[in-house]
Parts: structure tokens; sequence; C-alpha cells
């Protein structure tokens, strides 16, 4: 035995030390040597929402780096650079750029171009810098960044991007040199990597590329005529002791680590003092239940029920919807699923933020895979509480909701493309999300179903009656709406803070990476929706309703109201413009809707799990 222990360590130590040597597909370090050419990528202009000094925010969705009203200087031969599908759907748009970098080699004031900015293209220019809009560069898989400093932990950090121009005054200028000072790190003789690359912008009005003045005028583009605008920039190469392996620790920037470690700690007490309470108030009553209810069927001369056993006949009755139920029950699982290996895989370092897309992309390909696992629930709850069209399930599972997911999306789109927007999915990646949805998640899918189909059926510990019992009426307390807005705050409570952060990667820009925090937060939403729902579903048996089914999906899908209320809290209502207010609501109605799916899939599993195992210790006559 001990050998044996002993070979498994030395195989694991041996593996640590292969692992160490592995690099992630697509983020391989290059070396450059003296002189090298090092292509500096353009990707799009993003607005920063909802900062400070701006009354009303116009746009929340990006534009091409290219946009034919921006008049930015392109190089000769326009090149699209390859993205993954999940950069795509997420707005980037790369292309190369006429800036020219060769290692080593400092620039002084490299003339770009000059263009000229229309009237009516000034105006949009202008709102777009009143809007905080940014551009974004990629240097050797880095973001081009502006230095930053955070008061709150005292730390420098990078910021992912620098603005488009500034407001003085209630008047926009546009930023038209860039001071751009790559950091390099030596590796050998005549080998060096690129380890970071900062840009200080400038609005300069001259007529000629020269940067020798104290101070310039800053660039106006007026509303009422043509305005010429020169683009020039500085190149300064500095070395630098950050290897190559920690480059991203500078952008990966923990925003108010304070709150996310009170918050994790707060909640954390919660969910224990929530468990404490549900385990003495649910066991010593079980307990109590049980003993009188088995006491009572022994004595032949009383017989009398009361609370939750007293609707063991119906409690397992088909509900209303089965289908439509199991569906939403199996995509549910699919979701959560996909969601737990996805934050798994990013907790362990390997959806890399150099690799662009990358955890989008990986999201799409496991939810298609995890569609086996979904369908697989969804057919064994059907024929669980008597379905018999199995074959609709089948085919409904894995399309009801992705179809729904996807006419929404598509809708949204509509508004991007109106927009002519960078975030617009092209119609050909529409195509190929389908194509690869067809290819990959349904065979999966009806693989899942065929074996639910034919696994033997899971016992029922009580028999239905033939006759439904009639309901008595409820308190108003347990009234659905009443339980899932009460039951909605827990769950809701242990993710608020990451929606948080979430929602500012999503809509700022920023880099997120926290998945530490996130993952527990997960868990922790997880472990709080199947006690609440618990909780709530035994309170309904005591008072006599055993339509637990739907209920339960509505108790623990009662925090998606919460997510959406606080997604519009974020926007502080100043929201400006029709499309700008459709996207922003119809995106966070998504989210919300795919919450709901996914706690409501939760609190119905743990509920059928609990209402199992409390009727199998009852003898019922």
């Amino acid at each position: 035995m001990l050998g044996s222990f002993n070979i498994l360590f030395l195989l694991l130590v041996i593996s640590i030390t292969r692992v160490s040597a592995f690099y992630l597909p697509g983020v391989a370090p290059t070396s450059y040597k003296e002189g090298d050419s090092i292509p500096l990528y353009v990707n799009h202009i993003t607005p920063t929402v909802f900062h400070e000094g701006q009354k009303q925010e116009e746009f929340v969705y990006s534009f091409d780096y290219y946009h034919d009203k921006l008049h930015f200087c392109q190089p000769q031969k326009l090149e699209k650079q390859p993205e993954s599908l999940g950069s795509i759907i997420f707005g980037d748009r790369i292309y190369n750029s006429p800036f020219e970098l060769t290692l080593l080699k400092d620039e002084k004031c490299k003339q770009l171009c000059s263009s000229i900015y229309p009237q009516g293209d000034s105006i949009f220019v202008n709102r777009l810098i009143k809007n905080g809009f940014f551009y974004n560069w990629l240097v050797d898989g880095l973001p081009a960044a502006k230095r930053l400093h955070d008061q709150r932990t005292n730390s420098d950090f990078y910021g992912s991007g620098f603005e488009l121009g500034y407001v003085e005054n209630d008047v926009p200028h546009l930023d038209n040199h860039f001071d751009i000072q790559v950091e390099y790190h030596k590796r050998g003789e005549n080998e060096y990597r690129v380890v970071g690359i900062t840009v200080v912008p400038h609005s300069w009005e001259r007529s000629t590329a020269e940067c020798s003045a104290n101070s310039y005028s800053p660039v106006t583009l007026s509303p009422n005529s043509d305005t010429d605008v020169l683009f020039t920039y500085d190149v300064t190469w500095v070395e630098s002791e950050t290897a190559w392996a920690t480059r991203w620790d500078k952008y990966l920037h923990v925003y108010d680590p304070k709150i996310q470690w009170f918050s994790l700690i707060n909640f954390s007490l919660i969910i224990v003092c929530l468990t404490i309470v549900m385990s003495h108030i649910l066991l010593r009553a079980l307990q109590s239940d049980i003993t009188r209810y088995n006491e009572v069927n022994l004595d032949d001369e009383y017989h009398d029920e009361s609370g939750w056993k007293l609707v063991h006949g119906d409690v397992f009755r088909k509900p209303r919807y089965l289908l439509i139920l199991s569906v939403l029950v199996g995509s549910g699982v699919q979701l959560f699923c996909m969601a737990f290996t996805t934050i798994g895989f990013a907790l362990l370092g390997l959806l890399s933020p150099s690799n662009r897309g990358s955890l989008s992309t990986v999201m799409f390909i496991l939810y298609a895979l995890f569609g086996s696992v979904g369908s697989f629930i969804s057919g064994s709850i059907y024929k669980f509480f008597g379905g018999e069209d199995w074959k609709l399930n089948l085919i409904l599972t894995p399309l009801l909701v992705p179809i729904g997911i996807l006419s929404i999306f598509t809708g949204l789109n509509m508004f991007l493309i109106a927009a002519k927007s960078s975030g617009a999915v092209p119609f050909g990646t529409l195509v190929a999300i389908v194509l690869i949805w067809f290819i990959i998640s349904v065979p999966v899918s009806a693989l899942g179903s065929i074996l639910a189909l034919k696994r033997e059926t899971a016992s029922k510990p009580v028999k239905t009656n033939q006759i439904p019992r009639q309901i008595p009426t409820q308190p108003f307390y347990l009234k659905t709406l009443i339980v899932a807005l009460a039951a909605g705050i827990f769950p809701f409570g242990s993710i608020s803070v990451e929606m948080y952060f979430i929602y500012s990667s999503l809509w700022f820009n920023r880099v997120f990476y926290m998945f530490g925090f996130l993952f527990f937060c997960f868990v922790l939403m997880a472990i709080t929706t199947s006690l609440v729902t618990i909780l709530m579903t035994y309170y309904s048996l005591c008072a006599e309703n055993y339509k637990w089914q739907w209920r339960s999906i509505f108790i623990a899908g009662g925090c998606s109201i919460y997510i959406f209320v606080h997604s519009i809290i974020l926007s502080k209502f100043e929201l400006g413009g029709f499309t700008t207010i459709v996207l922003y609501v119809g995106y966070s109605f998504l989210i919300s809707l795919l919450a709901f799916i996914l706690a409501g899939s939760i609190g119905f599993i743990s509920s059928l799990i609990f209402i199992r195992t409390i009727y199998s210790a009852v003898k019922i006559d």
C-alpha cells in the first residue's frame, strides 16, 4: 500500500513539473530581436458608461475604429485580424494600423496622417468624447493602457484603453498626439519580450508635425465648418524587470477588495446561520412529525392525518404544463453546469485574459456539450411525473430555451446594426452559431434524452390518489409572489457585489479576473437558493398546498427580480436615446431571465429531493 502511494506521489510530482513548462493555446510568449517590427493593432472604441461629468449617457455600444465618421489614420492595406467566436460576440473588431514600432528605436513626433472632419462628423465625434469613449489598442496581445492610481488601496495599476479626448468648460477636445511607452524585458543576448504598453494622449492643434513647443492649443472640432487635424505619435522603449509570465499583473487590479472580503465574510456568516436555523427547525419539526405520523399508523383504533402528511396522495401529482417545466429545469441544470465549470476553469487559470474571447468561447462550447446533462435531467423529470410524449420532450429540450435566447439576442442585434455599432454580430457568425448548435448540442442532447428514457424510473415513496384534494385558502404571507420576493433576497445578497463587478466588466470595458470571489459567491448562491426553497416548500406542504413544482421554481427564481432591479439602479436612470435604453434594458433582462432559469432548476431539484426524502420516512397506509 505504501509503495503504491509513493508511486502515485512520484507521478504527481512529475506531472506538476511538466505542467510548469506548459503554455496555454494562444498565450505562448513571442521573443523579438533588436530592429524587429512589432505590429500595433487597433480595436473598437468603447464608451465608459456612467462616468462622472456626464448628465445623460447616449451610448452603451461601441464603434469600429475605422468607422467612416471617425477619420482615423488607416494603413495602406487594411487587414482584419482573425478572432475567436467569443471575441466576435463581445464586439472585438481588430485591424492593423499605420503605427510603426521598431524594437529599441525611439520615435519623436512621427506623423501618421492629416484628416479633415466635416461638420456632421465633428458633431458625432464630439458626442463620443462627451460620452467618455476610449481608444483600444493592442501590442503583442497586451492592451495599450493608461497609468492609474487607486487611492483606496494606494496602489498603481494599468487601466485598459485611454481617452478619445477630454471635455473642458463643456467643450470637447480630440486627442491627436500619442506618447507611446513600450516596456520590454531582456531575456538573453538580443532576445526581448514586450511586458507593457502605456499611452499618454494629447490634444495639440498644429499645422506641421512639430512637438517642440511647451504647450499647444487643444484641437476643437467645429460643428459649423470643416476641421483639419494632424495625427502624430512618439515611441519610447523602456527596459523593465517585469517577467513575461507576470506582465498581466499590472492590468489585473482588484477594485474595492475590502468590500468583496466584507461581502464574502458577511454572507458566509448568513449562510451558516441560515443553515443552523433551518436544520434546527426542519430536523426537529420533521423528526417530531415523522415520529407522530408513524405512531398514529401503528394505532388501529385512532387514525388521523394532518400537516404535510395529509397531502401525501397528491404531492407527486402530475403538474400543469409538465413538458415546459421539465424543459426549463433541464435547461437550468445545463446553465448551472456550464457556469460552474467555466468559473472553475477560470479559477484554475486555464482561461487567460491574453487569449481574447476565450472565456465566452468556452462558455458557449460547454453550454452546447452539457446539453446531454440537461436533456437527461429533463427527460428523467418528465418520465418521473408520468409524461407520455417523450419525443416532444426530446425535441424541445435542446431548442426551446436556446431559441428564446437567440431570438432576444437577434432582436437586440438589429438595434446594434441600425446604430452601425461594432458590437453587432455579423449574420455569418449567427449562422455559424446555429450550425454549431445543431452539430454539437442537438445530438448530445438527444443522447441524454434517450438515456433518460431507457433508465429505470425513480420510485415514488407514496401513491397518488385518483381525485385531487382541494387546497384550502392560503395565508397571504404564503402567496407565491410574496414568498419569492422574500426568499430572493438571500441568494441575491450572496452575489450582489460580484454582479456589480460583472456589469462593470460588461459595460465599462474592464478586465474581469476575480474568479476566486466569483466562484465562492456562486457556490453561496446555489446553497442559499436550495435552503430557502426547501424551507418555503415545507411551509407550503404544512399549509396543505401540494402544488410545489412550479412554486419552487418561482420561489428560487425570485433573485432574478433583484438582479434586474439592481442593473437598472446601476444605470442611475441616466440613459439617453432609444437605442441605448433598449440595449441596456434588453441585455439586463436577458441576464435576469437566465438567472431565473438557473436558480429555478436548483430550487426545483432541491425540493424534489427533500420531498422524496421526507415521504420515504413515514409509513403510509
